[in-house]
């Protein structure tokens, strides 16, 4: 089950590891539901050692773990999911190395349809935005709360609102139609990120 509250990890330049699991594990505490690790700029062996760490984390708290990018390291680490963007290997080249879930990153509607009817039949799901502009994606261009609304009455695949949304700007997605939401910084960069999963948590938790 994907659940409604998703956390894409990227570690932080000059963080500790230690540091960084351990706001992981908060935020799993927190209420977190699925975890992406999003190591982007790492070689292939230290996005293995990292991922085993994940892994292992997400089990005891019986969380999926999603890798970034890499079908071929998501099957050695034995990850639930991969997701990918729009310059990734496609959903039919991704299925050579890895059976599980795949997320999609889209921007447009065509974007969108055309990766649903992709993904069909397969437990995947979508990712709709950004929302808003977000220093994650630096370049991207924001999709505004449009392309949720569109979503809402158009996808019959999860999907995942993303994009510059934290505990102020949640209520606004909520209302435009969004029932699952994918954030980095409203976590990953709280002072207290098992708190602030909580609170994001209850937003979602209080729609249908």
């Amino acid at each position: 089950m994907l659940g409604k509250l998703y956390l894409v990890a990227s570690p932080r330049p000059g963080q500790p590891e230690a540091a960084f699991l351990d706001r992981l594990e908060a935020a799993l505490e927190g209420g977190v539901e699925l975890l992406q690790l999003r190591a982007k700029g790492f070689e292939a062996q230290a996005i293995l050692a990292l991922g085993e760490k994940l892994r292992d984390l997400c089990r005891r708290y019986r969380v999926p773990l999603v890798i970034n990018d890499r079908p071929d390291l998501a099957t050695l680490l034995e990850a639930d999911g991969v997701h990918l963007g729009q310059g990734d290997l496609g959903v039919a080249e991704a299925r050579r190395f890895f059976t599980g879930w795949i997320g999609r990153s889209t921007h447009e509607p065509e974007q969108a349809l055309r990766e649903q009817a992709a993904l069909e039949g397969s437990g995947g799901y979508l990712s709709v935005g950004p929302v808003w502009e977000t220093p994650t994606k630096p370049g991207r261009p924001a999709t505004g709360l449009e392309y949720v609304r569109w979503a809402a009455h158009n996808l019959q695949l999860p999907w995942f609102a993303i994009g510059g949304i934290d505990e102020h700007t949640l209520p606004r997605v909520l209302e435009a139609g969004a029932r699952r939401v994918a954030v980095v910084r409203a976590i990953l960069d709280a002072p207290d990120p098992e708190e602030a999963a909580k609170r994001l948590r209850r937003w979602l938790d209080g729609v249908d």
